[in-house]
């Protein structure tokens, strides 16, 4: 996370809201551990990884509609199978679980 504070100061100053995606779970396989984080900010912009690319744009998507409040902070859950994700060109199956806030100060 501390790879995030940069980013985040820096939206912050900027009058951004702010989105924090957190792993808190994977079954079998994944390119990040629990713990790995992700900052969105309103505008979209995004700091850190929490798959590798698997799933960002998916987790950017929630993220921001918590952030408009649309949706409430959450736990999302993605995943495929290693058969369907060999399909679709990604390295890793497996289910990654992840909690997204907003970040209020």
């Amino acid at each position: 996370m501390r790879e995030l504070l940069d980013d985040i100061d820096r939206w912050r100053a900027a009058g951004d809201r702010v989105a924090i995606a957190r792993v808190v779970d994977i079954e079998g396989s994944g390119p990040r551990g629990p713990g790995a984080a992700m900052a969105v900010n309103e505008r979209g912009e995004v700091a850190g990884s929490v798959s590798g690319g698997c799933v960002e744009s998916a987790v950017v998507g929630e993220a921001l509609s918590i952030l408009a409040g649309e949706a409430p902070a959450r736990v999302v859950t993605f995943g495929y199978s290693d058969d369907d994700a060999f399909a679709v060109g990604l390295t890793c199956g497996g289910t990654i679980r992840l909690f997204i806030e907003p970040l209020d100060w």
